[in-house]
Order: C-alpha cells, then sequence, then structure tokens
C-alpha cells in the first residue's frame, strides 16, 4: 500500500503531470490531445503518461485507432484515506488543546475572581 501510496504522490509531484489528472477528469484523452497545450514533445507527454499508468491513477485502452487515455479515480481513495487519517489526529490534537485552553481560562477566571475578592 505506502508503496503505491509513494508512487501516487511522486507522480503527483509534476505540475504537468497534475494538469494531466485534471484535464483527464473531465474525460478521456488521447496522448496527442494531452500534449497539445504543453510546449514538450509528444514522447515527453508519453513519458509522464507512462509514471501516472505505473502509479496507477491512468490506464490506456484501444479503441480503434484512438488509444485514449482514462483516469483511474479508485486510486483517490487510497489517497484520501491517507490524508484523512492524519487530518483526524491533528484535529483530535486541537480539539485536546482547546479544551486545555478553555480549562486554563477557567482557572484564570475563578483565580481572578477569587483575587478580586479577597
Amino acid at each position: 500500500m505506502e508503496d503505491r501510496l509513494s508512487k501516487v504522490f511522486a507522480a503527483l509531484a509534476d505540475p504537468i503531470r497534475r494538469d494531466m489528472v485534471a484535464r483527464l477528469a473531465t474525460g478521456d484523452a488521447t496522448v496527442n490531445e494531452l500534449a497539445e497545450p504543453y510546449d514538450v514533445s509528444v514522447q515527453a507527454v508519453s513519458k509522464h503518461i507512462k509514471v501516472l499508468e505505473d502509479a496507477g491513477l491512468v490506464r490506456r485502452s484501444r479503441q480503434a485507432q484512438r488509444r485514449p487515455v482514462h483516469l483511474d479515480a479508485e486510486v483517490f481513495d487510497l489517497m484520501t484515506a491517507w490524508i484523512e487519517r492524519y487530518r483526524r489526529q491533528v484535529e483530535e490534537r486541537y480539539r485536546r488543546l482547546d479544551d486545555l485552553l478553555a480549562a486554563s481560562e477557567d482557572d484564570t477566571g475563578n483565580a481572578t475572581s477569587k483575587g478580586a475578592a479577597s
């Protein structure tokens, strides 16, 4: 699991690959279609797609003469689960800090009230 997750995050570390994933989220595209907006060769785009394929983010199929690239959205579940685990831990730490600060304010408020009454 971790190895696949590492491959996914490494693949998405490149801005061109992230942009390709964003474009594929709206629909399938061929390598030539994916290469259009970039000032790089089709071969370079093919290498980017290969990295995305190895990470399990995309897959290619054959439709007559076309070889469209598809986004495999299931891998996002893996990423979401990993991120969510740490988000919950951080949220729990903040909740405990809030509780501690609230208790501290109560103690300070009580101490001030006691001090003022004396």
